[in-house]
């Protein structure tokens, strides 16, 4: 712990280096995470690749999330992921509301609700994954 100040500062560690090269694709990176990918792609797209981080990494992100007050919110990593998916939600024509969807699709990927489908009630990653894709498709209008 010397090195990071505590558990939380190890855990932030340990998260943000797992997270950096998802960061670097919607920074930058090709289809679908990437700038050039048309809005309506790159929202599933960046709640897919973030579902998945917290599949490989899920006690990290449960304990990550708990470190909040026992709320995601006031962390950081959340801040950014919130940020990144309003400003592509504003994107898509008619989305006047792109602040709270991004906070409501977002719920949708907690690391707590994650653990609880896959451990509780033994959903496959496949599984999660498809019904994500699905429930996005509706918020969008595209279903």
């Amino acid at each position: 712990f010397r090195g990071f100040g505590d558990r939380t500062g190890l855990i932030l560690a340990l998260h943000e280096s797992r997270l950096e090269p998802i960061r670097c694709a919607v920074a930058e990176g090709p289809r679908p995470l990437g700038p050039a990918t048309p809005p309506a792609e790159r929202v599933p797209a960046l709640l897919d690749a973030l579902l998945c981080f917290k599949l490989d990494h899920r006690h990290l992100a449960v304990a990550l999330e708990g470190t909040g007050g026992d709320s995601p919110y006031g962390a950081a990593h959340y801040d950014w992921w919130h940020g990144t998916l309003r400003d592509v939600l504003a994107q898509l024509p008619g989305f006047t509301d792109a602040g709270f969807t991004a906070h409501a699709l977002l719920a949708a990927v907690r690391a707590d609700l994650v653990d609880h489908l896959t451990d509780r009630q033994q959903m496959t990653r496949e599984r999660l994954r498809a019904d994500l894709a699905a429930f996005i498709a509706r918020v969008l209008g595209g279903d």
